[in-house]
């Protein structure tokens, strides 16, 4: 049998290559308390999609004419005029911004209009902006989406500066359209109405406390540049999501155009959905994003806390938490109140603010006799009744899917409570949990199919969220032929473009695929995890309609934008949103898996060091605590073609805090070809 050569180390050597402190500005009048350069510099920070300035200016200039070729590079003196109603020039960013932008412009003629409308996707430039609002449109056929444009009115001929007003704070887009609204008749024949562009700027609205937007205090740089793309857009993704606590969107929906001045929190800033909307906290979503915030962006979360707080403030009487924050305030969801409940865990294990966790607690407990008081007994499932959920079609009742949060619930709470020293609320949780467990397999799983039903009744519906959460929440034992089972029959649901969720037919979800990219890895399926990686996450970076930077919200089998189309979003494909954290989870799952470094115990007093290899033949990455830097690096060594097998062996190397223990599990490696 063949041997692999295995060297290990406890010190890893990175690039010192230096890294320059830019000369950046915090959000309008935000105290700066965010780092101000990067943790790890080195070559991968050229993957970073964050500009190097709060201030910037777009890269290229489109035709709108032929649907976005390109006319040049930007240049304030190479910009083409417009002349005659309705001409028109887009402006491409290169990536996903957002903020307020400001044109300076000189006109001759008569009177008319500058117009500015954006888009995320290059398939709905022109005239009108994609739909951020909510208030649906019916489709996008012509662009009759209820946003519109925004328009700067002109009565003579001279030079004008228009700088949009806050409320009008445009999210998240890459295109910027301006256009020209004249009426020609009010114009001599021998003067039209002709306007010069001189100069546009973006003032990124995003990440408010961060002077410096590239200042990571994690990284990831592996041999394969598409998987590092995809790590660093849902770090840059997460980054657009961190907005300023005054730039929600406004509720109740506005009939026409948008408003993005509801206070979403308390503080400076806040984690929402999406860039361009909702624009609200949902702890759903935060299951996904804050593990991925963490590992990328670092432990300033400031934004995290301040999402959580905001639902403790708004729990109803009765225990529940709404499903989104305010202004929203939406309520009726089971799983997104206990999505609030495991992100409390998620926040402590991070940053060990257990002060803020015992100023809650007695909130929390409320919060957990709500929930467990709808499991029936002696059934032992929790019985749904606030059936919102993320946008699966079947909700309610004795679903395996919210048993399979509800469970997560239960083991983070044993956590929780052993933090406070409440043994006797660890042991109650921790015993409910066990049964749980027994309640969801006897009741829920169907051992000739090999996977979890949808719930107690259904025969033909083999859920993606529930199978993938049974293996990643620990319902089903990793090393266990039951978890195998799962996994091969997850991937029944797999396109050439993503894995259809059944529990939501023709959609491809990037959210609910995250935990089963997550899920494969965590009994080992390593090449199964890549392969659904690079087919979902990979087909979107590379799109050439998309932001090209950021991960998207979801798409449809066939490949179109129309996610949810028939759920909740009208067939306004316009609505969907390509900048959502909730599909950042690779960037979470090439650090803790791939590269294999994760915490275990509060800022990573107890840590795990576990490689999944793959295909790949070198990973380095790290993140931050309060503790200081974690850093890991694995190469695979020359390939041994004598011996039939794939590589000669590995190296490994670590590099931790003083004081902390960890765990270092050695792979097996040898891959016969």
């Amino acid at each position: 049998m063949f041997l692999p050569t295995v060297l290990l180390s406890t010190l890893v050597i990175f690039s010192s290559s230096p890294s320059t402190a830019l000369a950046q500005s915090c959000w309008r009048d935000v105290v700066c308390t965010g780092p101000t350069e990067q943790a790890f510099p080195g070559p991968w920070d050229e993957n970073i999609y964050a500009p190097s300035s709060r201030h910037i200016q777009p890269t290229n200039i489109l035709c709108l004419e032929d649907g976005g070729s390109l006319i040049s590079e930007y240049s304030s003196n190479a910009i083409p005029p417009l002349q005659g109603n309705g001409s028109a020039l887009v402006f491409d960013f290169g990536k996903e911004v957002g903020g307020i932008v400001t044109v300076v412009y000189t006109t001759t003629g008569g009177a008319g209009a500058l117009g500015l409308a954006f888009t995320e996707a290059k398939d709905y430039i022109g005239l009108k902006s994609d739909s951020s609002n909510g208030h649906f449109a019916g489709g996008n056929v012509d662009q009759s989406c209820n946003d519109g444009a925004l328009y700067d009115n002109f009565t003579n001929a001279g030079d004008h500066s228009y700088t949009m007003d806050l409320p009008h704070l445009r999210g998240g887009f890459r295109y910027l359209t301006l256009f020209l609204l004249t009426d020609e008749s009010s114009s001599s024949s021998s003067s039209p109405t002709s306007l010069s562009i001189t100069d546009i700027s973006l003032e990124i609205g995003f990440q408010p406390t961060w002077s410096n937007l590239r200042a990571y205090q994690g990284y990831f740089h592996s041999n394969d540049e598409e998987l590092n793309r995809i790590w660093y857009s849902g770090a840059y993704t997460l980054q657009t999501n961190y907005v300023p606590t005054n730039t929600g969107r406004w509720f109740p929906t506005l009939s026409a155009g948008w408003a993005n001045n509801g206070s979403l929190s308390n503080g400076s800033t806040v984690i929402v959905d999406g860039a361009k909307r909702d624009r609200a906290v949902w702890p759903g979503d935060m299951g996904i994003a804050v593990p991925a915030s963490f590992v990328s962006l670092g432990n300033d979360l400031e934004s995290v806390k301040n999402a959580l707080q905001v639902m403790y403030d708004f729990q109803n009487a009765d225990g529940s938490f709404p499903e989104a924050g305010p202004p929203l305030l939406q309520q009726s969801s089971d799983t997104y109140h206990m999505w609030t409940m495991i992100g409390t865990y998620n926040y402590v294990l991070y940053t060990n603010d257990t002060t803020w966790l015992e100023s809650n607690w007695p909130r929390y407990e409320q919060a957990m006799e709500y929930v467990y008081s709808k499991v029936l007994q002696p059934l032992g499932l929790l019985n749904v009744t606030g059936t919102r959920d993320w946008a699966r079609q079947a909700t309610g009742g004795n679903a395996s899917e919210p048993n399979m949060i509800l469970y997560q619930t239960l083991k983070t709470a044993t956590s929780l409570a052993d933090w406070l020293g409440r043994t006797d609320l660890s042991s109650k949780y921790s015993i409910r949990a066990t049964t749980l467990v027994t309640a969801i397999t006897n009741h829920t799983y169907n051992a000739t199919h090999g996977a979890f039903r949808d719930n107690t009744t259904s025969i033909q519906l083999y859920p993606q969220d529930a199978n993938s959460m049974s293996l990643l929440f620990g319902v089903v034992p990793p090393d266990s032929p039951l978890a195998q089972n799962i996994s091969l029959r997850l991937t029944d649901n797999w396109t050439p473009i993503g894995a259809e969720t059944p529990e939501l037919p023709n959609n491809i979800s990037p959210f609910i695929s995250s935990f089963e990219i997550l899920a494969h890895l965590t009994i080992g399926q390593t090449h199964r995890a890549l392969n659904l990686l690079r087919r979902t996450w990979g087909w979107y970076l590379n799109h050439p309609n998309g932001t090209q930077s950021t991960v998207i919200e979801g798409y449809l089998t066939n490949g179109s934008f129309g996610y949810r189309n028939y759920r909740g979003y009208s067939y306004d494909t316009s609505y969907i949103s390509h900048a959502h954290g909730w599909s950042a989870g690779p960037t979470s799952a090439l650090t803790e898996f791939i590269l294999g470094l994760k915490i275990v115990e509060r800022l990573g007093v107890r840590w795990m060091l576990k490689p999944q290899f793959g295909d790949l033949k070198h990973v380095q990455g790290g993140f931050v605590t309060g503790l200081g830097k974690f850093q890991a690096e694995w190469n695979i060594l020359d390939d041994d073609e004598e011996e039939g097998a794939r590589g000669g062996g590995y190296e490994l190397s670590w590099n931790v805090p003083e004081g902390t223990r960890g765990t270092v599990v050695l792979p097996a490696y040898m891959y016969l070809t």
